[in-house]
């Protein structure tokens, strides 16, 4: 559980780094907003998924405006506290059966769903400093490294 809850500190703190350079860009960078949109939106959808709520109606592909994306990183790092408050070690090897986009059912352990969300978000994030870098913008470090550093 230890392990996890730092991965879930990295994940919101690259996150933020993220969030910060693109609020701070001179120009909006279409796709660099849309991936890290992704990453927010994915986030809320496995939460549901892990609280066996419908996700079915949630947005995994979407695009907001950066002021939108700044709502949901503060509120996706508090739903995911409150998530880790109720769970202990012995409840991440629970398998929850969710349905995927495309209705697929799919049954997955917790803790395999957790990993899954934080590697999830640093693939994209290093799609985006990709796109920023492209752009003449110093990409951001995210690495893990860094963050306990």
């Amino acid at each position: 559980m230890k392990t996890i809850k730092r991965m879930y500190k990295h994940l919101n703190w690259a996150n933020k780094r993220i969030l910060e350079t693109l609020q701070n860009l001179e120009f909006d960078n279409h796709q660099a907003r849309r991936l890290f949109s992704h990453i927010l939106f994915a986030e809320q959808v496995w939460l549901a998924r892990l609280q066996g709520k419908d996700s079915s109606r949630l947005p995994i592909w979407g695009e907001v405006e950066i002021e939108v994306c700044e709502e949901m990183v503060q509120k996706n790092e508090e739903n995911f506290a409150l998530f880790f408050a109720d769970l202990d070690d012995t409840d991440l090897d629970q398998f929850i059966t969710y349905s995927n986009s495309k209705g697929v059912v799919f049954k997955t352990s917790i803790r395999d769903i957790l990993t899954h969300v934080a590697l999830h978000g640093q693939h994209h994030r290093g799609q985006i400093n990709a796109h920023l870098r492209a752009n003449h913008v110093e990409p951001v470090n995210t690495d893990f490294i860094t963050f306990v550093r």
